[in-house]
């Protein structure tokens, strides 16, 4: 029997709303800082580090909504599980181009899929979402895929 029905399939192929968000040498240098970066690239703010995008385009949560664990509390789009225990499956990210000062980069999320499988102590679903970034131009800069299990 399957936990997923057409309700929570029906989410596959959505997108959020774009999200635009300017980029400025003081973001990328305290992104370097906080990172401990250490080639003055980064450190100088002239292009920003790996993982830079990393939340870039999520909401700035309040304290109190968060979890213990300082993460937000499910705050991304998507169908209601069955299944409640979330936790990180993976990220690939493909970066096209730099992420330098001065661009306004667009990021557009997505759920590309969702499954199901049996794992060794019970059923796991699969949240599999997408971010394309792009510039100013609408070229892709940095595109990432991140999937989430609930068991």
């Amino acid at each position: 029997m399957s936990l997923l029905n057409e309700t929570h399939k029906e989410w596959i192929g959505n997108e959020e709303p774009p999200v635009a968000i300017a980029i400025s040498r003081r973001d990328i240098q305290k992104y370097a800082a906080a990172t401990e970066q250490q080639q003055a690239k980064y450190l100088c703010g002239d292009e920003a580090p790996p993982m830079f995008i990393f939340n870039l385009f999520s909401d700035i949560s309040e304290l109190h909504t968060m979890r213990p664990d300082g993460l937000a509390r499910g705050t991304a789009p998507g169908p209601s599980l069955p299944l409640k225990r979330v936790m990180a499956g993976g990220t690939e990210i493909r970066q096209h181009k730099p992420i330098v000062p001065g661009q306004t980069l667009t990021g557009v999320r997505k759920i590309t899929d969702l499954y199901e499988k049996e794992g060794r102590t019970g059923p796991l679903i699969f949240t599999v979402r997408s971010l394309t970034v792009t510039d100013e131009q609408g070229e892709i800069v940095v595109e990432e895929i991140q999937t989430g299990i609930a068991r």
